[in-house]
């Protein structure tokens, strides 16, 4: 594979822009346990550059954090008796995500029977570019066609243990040779692939990229989700979505150094994630201005 070593550049917003230049971004995510999940998402999508955010989320769990959404949109969707997504959801949501640039599905959904047939059943037929993660790989991970399925571009966000369940082989194999696992995953599953750790690696199972940002302080609950909502935002304003991978991990590794600079390693939360990503936007812009 050839390695690539230069982050895209932020894209540039002419002067004449407005908010559907950049896209619309739709995040499925979010349970009864798990609402922090999709939130962080959904502010990391807000933080993206894209122009409009909707959470997709079943709704009996709208009603808990539709006060924390004030610059995202929201589209509650038919939930069952523990308020997780359901088959019925799917029609609703790909008649919604019709109108989107992209997809970020996964966050905070859960795994269990209804949760899963949802997942698979829209994954296999949304029609725009989509990232996939969290539980939503694990749903996929146990559904035989697999996250390549459906007609738009993919984008899976791994960790290792979840690479180990879509590839069906212990975490130590995965791990043994972290480029190589990522393309054999990037070329089953006819996908971009972003495997989560310590440098991450970026690959279409061609090219490969190999993440230098980022620190200890970030192995904490809800940074994937942070990842995800930045990556699926990115994709939505156009990027392609190997570039959209790459200038997103490196962007949110980047927040994470910024941000344990100021507060340490192990303060660090996800949130504080949220509130350093503009800064390393302008350090990306910065970087690239003649």
């Amino acid at each position: 594979m050839k390695e690539v070593t230069t982050v895209p550049a932020v894209p540039r917003r002419p002067e004449e822009a407005h908010k559907g230049t950049f896209g619309h971004l739709l995040v499925l995510g979010g349970s009864r346990r798990m609402t922090g999940a999709a939130l962080l998402a959904v502010k990391a999508g807000l933080r993206s550059g894209t122009g409009l955010v909707t959470l997709g989320i079943p709704a009996g769990v709208h009603k808990l954090i539709a006060p924390a959404m004030l610059s995202a949109m929201s589209l509650p969707l038919p939930p069952d008796d523990s308020d997780r997504f359901t088959p019925e959801a799917v029609r609703p949501a790909l008649e919604f995500a019709a109108g989107v640039t992209a997809i970020a599905l996964g966050p905070g959904v859960s795994t269990e029977a209804p949760v899963a047939q949802f997942v698979t059943a829209f994954a296999k037929r949304a029609p725009v570019a989509m990232v996939i993660d969290a539980d939503g790989l694990n749903c996929l991970a146990a559904d035989p066609a697999g996250p390549d399925a459906g007609p738009g571009t993919r984008i899976l966000t791994p960790h290792p243990g979840e690479a180990a369940r879509l590839l069906r082989c212990p975490v130590s194999e995965v791990q043994k040779d972290r480029r190589v696992s990522a393309a054999l995953l990037a070329n089953r599953h006819h996908a971009v692939v972003a495997l989560k750790g310590h440098g991450t690696i970026v690959t279409d199972g061609e090219s490969f990229y190999r993440n230098d940002t980022g620190n200890p302080g970030m192995a904490t609950g809800g940074t994937g989700d942070v990842l995800t909502g930045l990556i699926g935002g990115l994709l939505a304003t156009g990027m392609p979505a190997f570039d959209a991978a790459v200038l997103g991990v490196h962007l949110h590794g980047l927040a994470g150094d910024l941000a344990a600079a100021t507060l340490s390693e192990p303060a660090l939360t996800a949130g504080d994630l949220l509130d350093h990503l503009g800064p390393a936007f302008l350090a990306m812009i910065r970087r690239s201005s003649p």
